[in-house]
């Protein structure tokens, strides 16, 4: 009775070890770039969010004039460039940022 009690715990185990092997991991996603430039700062971190179901909810912003202003109403700024760039791919532990500058007042450099 005991060698058969032992028998059934020692599948067991190894049954479930099995199982746990063979979940692994998951893969992480990887998108690319969309071509955001010269749209809102606002309307391109909502393509991101929406483009990656969350799964990257914040991007920086850059302002490229160099005088290190804040974005605050990001509606107010202008994509000029992306890292990656467009095309490029990224992932959820990759940095996301835009260069921008302020709409109707500046140029994209």
């Amino acid at each position: 009775m005991i060698r058969k009690i032992t028998a059934v715990l020692a599948v067991g185990a190894v049954a479930g070890g099995v199982g746990i092997a063979a979940a692994g991991p998951a893969a992480a996603s990887t998108w690319t770039m969309p071509n955001l430039i010269g749209m809102d700062l606002q309307g391109a971190q909502d393509a991101i969010q929406s483009l990656t179901a969350d799964a990257v909810w914040y991007s920086s912003s850059t302002d490229l004039t160099g005088k290190g202003r804040a974005q605050i109403s990001d509606r107010n700024w202008q994509v000029c460039t992306s890292a990656p760039p467009p095309g490029g791919k990224f992932t959820e532990s990759m940095k996301v940022d835009f260069g921008v500058v302020r709409i109707d007042t500046e140029t994209c450099p």
